[in-house]
């Protein structure tokens, strides 16, 4: 059953203000503003920040977002980007250089790529380099201090990782590939090993990748001198239970780790302690992913971001569409369903999560967003309406408010990031 937004917040409006325009672009595209009033206090004061999306299009799709006088929001597409990689699925910016990082999962090939793109302010991109790479990588990130990157490869059971060369370029550094001896508890998802992200640790001293298939959180320890990873003890998680994502917080005194898994739909806070290259991961808080609120019949949670003020945690969940929202396009009535967006205020102290908002994602299917760097604007990638939207976001309270812009993108949407 759908619930309307003042079922939910009775703080915020009820609907969202319609639509001005809707105008064409290249590509198919179509470009959508928002008719608002100045928003005060949660503006931003910030012009021309760019984005780029990925899709299964095949495409890396750059935007611009910029803020009239008048506190209109719009959002345009400015590049759109094709090479040879067809299944686009995460992109990950060097932030010690001005590469994006693309791995592509190959679906209806044998093999995943790897390319890196040299940026620019008009958001067409040059690509530096192109690897073909274990099957199925979804995940990607920066270690070492921009020395290396590591990837998850979750259709092809394994991690690989790369050394970031002067030009951006990579070149292969290890292999680790997995298997399982029998099946998980959920046969389909958990047939053999899936690493479905990989982070760094606080410390950049280890890189730690949820394992989906296998219930696992695998550890690996960093050499700062070569960027080799040592494998140690994993964290095993509940069987069944399929994380997929996490985020790491360093609070003055401790360490935490938050982990949400999907086929649990659960979130779940540890304490970090650390040995001689080991981490140890102690829990202090479990929650289903829609708090006080029973979970959805086949959801399924997506992402886990830390705020960047280090107070709130942001997580997504997908195929359960709660909220019935208006249309974006003013000449149409019909309503749009919409799964979506949880907001959980941490405590520093204990690790502990309190559950603060459920609100709408925009739309279905909310696979991945970001929040921009002074966490005013979060965008969402909605992969199965082929739609980036673009949320206000109220810093103090950590809460979500209204939809400021969003614009339609051929293709699956798989991640949106931003490029500041």
């Amino acid at each position: 059953m759908w619930l309307s937004f003042s079922e939910y917040f009775g703080t915020l409006p009820a609907t969202l203000r319609s639509y001005t325009s809707m105008l064409p672009l290249s590509h198919g595209v179509k470009m959508r503003l928002l008719d608002l009033l100045p928003l005060g206090s949660l503006m931003t004061s910030s012009l021309a920040t760019k984005l780029c999306v990925s899709s299964y299009a095949g495409t890396i799709t750059s935007l611009q977002l910029d803020q009239e006088t008048n506190g209109k929001f719009t959002l345009n597409q400015t590049a759109v980007n094709t090479g040879s990689q067809p299944n686009p699925a995460w992109l990950t910016k060097d932030p010690f250089k001005d590469v994006l990082y693309c791995v592509d999962e190959g679906l209806a090939v044998p093999n995943g790529t790897l390319a890196s793109y040299k940026t620019s302010a008009s958001g067409e991109l040059t690509q530096i380099d192109h690897h073909s790479v274990i099957s199925g990588p979804v995940s990607s990130v920066v270690y070492n201090g921009g020395a290396a990157l590591a990837l998850a490869h979750y259709g092809g059971s394994a991690v690989t990782t790369w050394t970031i060369l002067p030009s951006g370029g990579v070149s292969e550094l290890q292999t680790f590939s997995y298997t399982l001896s029998a099946p998980g508890p959920n046969p389909i998802r958990q047939d053999c090993p899936h690493p479905h992200e990989a982070l760094v640790d606080p410390t950049d001293s280890y890189v730690v990748v949820p394992d989906l298939g296998a219930d696992l959180v695998r550890i690996f320890s960093i050499d700062p001198e070569t960027s080799l990873l040592t494998e140690s003890t994993p964290l095993a998680t509940p069987a069944g239970s399929g994380p997929r994502h996490g985020a790491f917080l360093k609070t003055e005194g401790d360490t935490f780790f938050f982990l949400v898994s999907e086929l649990a739909n659960t979130i779940v806070s540890y304490k970090v302690s650390y040995g001689e290259k080991e981490m140890a991961f102690s829990p202090v808080f479990e929650s289903g992913i829609y708090g006080p609120k029973p979970t959805p019949e086949g959801a399924a949670l997506a992402e886990v971001l830390l705020s960047p003020d280090n107070r709130y945690l942001l997580t997504c969940s997908r195929n359960a569409t709660l909220f019935s929202i208006p249309n974006f396009d003013p000449l149409n009535a019909t309503k749009i369903p919409s799964d979506t967006l949880q907001v959980w205020k941490i405590d520093h102290e204990t690790g502990g999560l309190t559950f603060e908002q459920l609100a709408p994602s925009g739309g279905r299917y909310p696979r991945q967003f970001s929040v921009n760097h002074d966490g005013t604007l979060a965008a969402v990638g909605l992969q199965l309406d082929g739609r980036v939207v673009i949320v206000e976001r109220d810093v103090e309270s950590g809460m979500f408010g209204r939809f400021v812009a969003a614009i339609d993108i051929p293709g699956q949407i798989t991640s949106v990031i931003w490029d500041e």
